[in-house]
């Protein structure tokens, strides 16, 4: 059964209870800061994090989430739990929000979809609020459990359109695009240079190879490339066609699009399946940074040297140290940068993505990435819906949400946020992110007052 059936069968049997969930990871960060994590009947005290409880006679707001801290999304996870608990901390150590203590209960999914949806159907009656889970395959059946309880659902990880596409009113995207426009990124990078000079008309890739993981998010990034269709998951109906799609809009041929099943591993065949293409540029939608690693290192060891390779993944330090070279040159897509000059709030105070990146670096020892920048933003954006609110009731939370306009947005270290009926956000574009040396290089689009630097093309050989 290929990964979205897997996801239509879950929507279909929300109370499947899946037998390894008792086993799962639990995480909670107590108002002293202590972390403790519980398998089975043992709990393990970690060190304790930087927090104090702020004053306020109310029983404390619980915020639960179910993340893949195991499993084939555990990187990201990672990532976007470090970012939830940031942000938890420096929300306590400003008074707590309504004048009450923020708990952070984090549950581990293990990268799978039956315990993920176990653990929000527990969440939704024991949480006063949720923040979202990771990746496609996961957002979609959770966000259904969430809809059903009448819960608001912030998302930070879960682009593919059919997601947004089922007319529910309690789910936020804390992204730029659906997945099926996260190509156009280094699409329109490579318009852009070109028509600027720094490629030349001659060298500009007129060929494409297309992969991707069979994944909800993956195929939806391939579909919007090379022109697929958005389908409704429960009938199969045509939602929107991309015809003719991304790539062809810009002239460049596709010459090979095939799919990688899950578990895959002979990235040495594939990789020379796709160098027996002929293909100038190589643009891939993986479902997991070890994909996108998997992928160059195939590239790499049959010496298939694209002009431009664009990866769905890749911006995390993770890709960079494990690849340790041949990652210059790559391109991927991004929402956020540490140099972009954007403004939230926090605590009810201006609070800036530079902030953030100061108080992450004191909290952890290292600069954020992405995955800890939108998991913060979306706890910013809920900490912002219950003050507007005034309560935790989500159903008046849910629609300070859709009051939200540009004049009077969410403000996040992401830039800000209102959305549109279907809970996806207006006037927001993507970036782009490139490998320069060892360091990621934010290099489209070119605007006055972006701290960009030039693309570096073609892409330096392994």
């Amino acid at each position: 059964m290929n990964s979205w059936k897997r996801v239509v069968a879950i929507f279909a049997l929300m109370t499947v209870v899946a037998a390894c969930a008792g086993t799962a990871e639990t995480t909670t960060t107590a108002g002293e800061g202590a972390t403790t994590t519980a398998a089975d009947d043992t709990a393990e005290t970690t060190a304790p994090t930087e927090t104090s409880a702020p004053e306020g006679s109310g029983d404390p707001i619980i915020a639960a989430t179910s993340l893949p801290l195991t499993g084939e999304f555990s990187i990201p996870a990672e990532l976007h739990r470090n970012g939830y608990q940031l942000c938890v901390d420096l929300i306590n150590e400003r008074g707590g929000v309504l004048g009450r203590e923020l708990v952070l209960e984090v549950e581990d999914n293990q990268s799978d979809q039956e315990i993920a949806v176990t653990q929000y159907e527990r969440m939704v009656a024991e949480a006063d609020i949720l923040y979202g889970t990771f990746s496609s395959l996961l957002t979609g059946p959770t966000s259904a459990i969430a809809e059903q309880n009448g819960m608001v659902y912030p998302v930070p990880s879960g682009g593919a359109q059919r997601i947004w596409e089922r007319g529910f009113q309690n789910l936020f995207y804390f992204q730029a695009r659906v997945g099926e426009e996260v190509g156009s990124a280094g699409v329109n990078a490579l318009l852009y240079y070109r028509d600027e000079g720094l490629i030349s008309e001659e060298d500009f890739p007129e060929t494409a190879a297309v992969v991707y993981a069979d994944d909800p998010f993956a195929a939806a990034g391939r579909n919007g490339l090379a022109g697929g269709t958005v389908n409704d998951p429960a009938t199969d109906e045509v939602l929107v066609d991309l015809a003719p799609g991304l790539l062809a809009d810009a002239g460049i041929e596709i010459v090979f699009d095939e799919q990688w099943p899950v578990g895959f591993t002979d990235w040495t065949t594939f990789a020379n399946s796709i160098a027996g293409s002929g293909a100038e540029s190589v643009w891939a939608a993986t479902a997991s940074v070890d994909e996108a690693i998997s992928l160059v290192q195939g590239l790499q060891q049959v010496g298939m040297q694209p002009s431009f390779m664009w990866l769905s993944q890749g911006a995390q330090a993770e890709f960079s140290e494990e690849l340790g070279g041949p990652e210059n040159g790559t391109t991927m897509h991004t929402v956020w940068h540490p140099t972009v000059e954007f403004v939230g709030s926090l605590g009810g105070e201006e609070y800036t993505n530079q902030d953030f990146v100061a108080d992450f670096q004191a909290a952890f020892g290292n600069e954020p990435s992405e995955d800890e920048a939108i998991p913060f933003a979306v706890c910013q954006g809920m900490e912002q819906g219950m003050i507007g609110a005034g309560s935790t009731d989500n159903a008046a939370i849910a629609q300070w949400f859709r009051d939200r306009t540009e004049d009077d947005p969410v403000r996040t270290v992401l830039g800000d946020f209102y959305w549109d009926e279907r809970g996806l956000p207006i006037g927001r574009d993507l970036l782009l992110n490139q490998w320069q040396d060892g360091e990621l290089a934010f290099v489209f689009p070119v605007a006055e007052g972006l701290d960009t630097v030039d693309l570096v093309f073609p892409k330096p050989e392994w």
